[in-house]
């Protein structure tokens, strides 16, 4: 795949990278239900092999399982296709009760990034990000600046190559920046999630500031593989059927309107709704990549072809009619 630098930072990624929520396993708050890591580690090393060069995870995802996959996948792959790690902290968890909280503590992301960095065996993280700002979402932002300058001195160490932050707005990327160098920010961004377009995109893109979207394809409801029985049959511990109002009525059926637009789209390219709908994001000149989230190898092929896609004017004008109206305000009170 064709790649591209990620803002500041001193490597280059492709469009599409592997996310790892998916595929973290149960037992935590924000769990898809049951996960085999087999089928976990195959997909990541089949996207590997497909040319994805990087892979976007976090300590909280599986409370720390998911990076402990990732960290089973860097030992399988050999170093000339080793991926770049991007992980994630500020989201910690009670190891007894399991409950997940938030803290932007300079300590507290010392022993995040010590933990990130065992579990994933390596000695230096790519990209490491700042979660959340506050979360709750809106909750208090106090902190930030403490939190970055903690970060550069994990860079300075050696820890870390790159800064990033995920969920923040203008504001607080522009207390950020006045910390340190911010290479990347991670925001929610999919045809059913538009509010970055607004402000946030414009500002990275003029600041230099790369952006790497996250829930592409709304949780997997944009893939074209979700139907309203597949939906009523996902396991009682998915978040996404007691939680998300996208995978509820009376979204919903908003919702597969617009997959059936992008199958019928896709369908004359030869590629899968799941891939169109990625490309949409994929067109904003602000988007450096897309994480994409696979649970088995049999699902990295339909979304690959996004990379080399391109909405044309038609196309465009065929999806818009079919948007919600305004900027919406769907983002999942869950991690990216």
């Amino acid at each position: 795949m064709q790649q591209q630098r990620l803002g500041s930072a001193d490597f280059t990624i492709s469009p599409i990278g592997l996310g790892t929520w998916a595929i973290a396993g149960p037992g935590w708050e924000f769990g898809w239900g049951t996960q085999d890591d087999a089928d976990s580690l195959a997909a990541l090393e089949c996207a590997v092999e497909r040319g994805v060069n990087w892979i976007d995870t976090a300590a909280v995802y599986g409370l720390g399982h998911a990076e402990e996959v990732v960290g089973q996948l860097l030992r399988r792959v050999p170093a000339s296709r080793r991926p770049l790690v991007f992980t994630k902290g500020s989201l910690v968890w009670d190891q007894a009760s399991r409950q997940i909280s938030h803290s932007l503590a300079p300590n507290t992301l010392g022993r995040e990034i010590e933990d990130s960095l065992r579990r994933l065996q390596v000695e230096t993280i790519d990209l490491y990000q700042i979660h959340w700002p506050a979360f709750p979402p809106g909750g208090s932002d106090e902190g930030i600046e403490a939190a970055l300058s903690a970060l550069a001195r994990a860079r300075e160490q050696g820890k870390i190559r790159a800064i990033g932050v995920s969920n923040f707005d203008v504001a607080q990327l522009k207390r950020a920046q006045a910390v340190t160098d911010i290479a990347s920010l991670q925001p929610p961004y999919s045809a059913l999630m538009r509010e970055v377009e607004v402000a946030i995109l414009p500002f990275c893109e003029q600041a230099g500031i790369g952006v790497i979207a996250y829930s592409p394809l709304q949780s997997g409801l944009l893939t074209g593989a979700m139907t309203r029985e597949r939906i009523a049959g996902l396991p009682d511990d998915d978040w996404r059927k007691t939680r998300s109002p996208d995978f509820q009525e009376p979204r919903l059926t908003k919702n597969l309107a617009l997959v059936a637009a992008f199958r019928r789209i896709g369908e004359r390219h030869g590629l899968t709704p799941a891939a169109v709908a990625i490309a949409w994001v994929l067109r904003q000149s602000a988007v450096t990549g897309a994480i994409v989230g696979a649970r088995r190898p049999a699902q990295i092929n339909g979304l690959l072809g996004a990379a080399d896609f391109r909405l044309d004017a038609d196309e465009m004008a065929e999806i818009v009619p079919l948007l919600p109206e305004g900027m919406g305000t769907n983002v999942p009170e869950a991690t990216s």
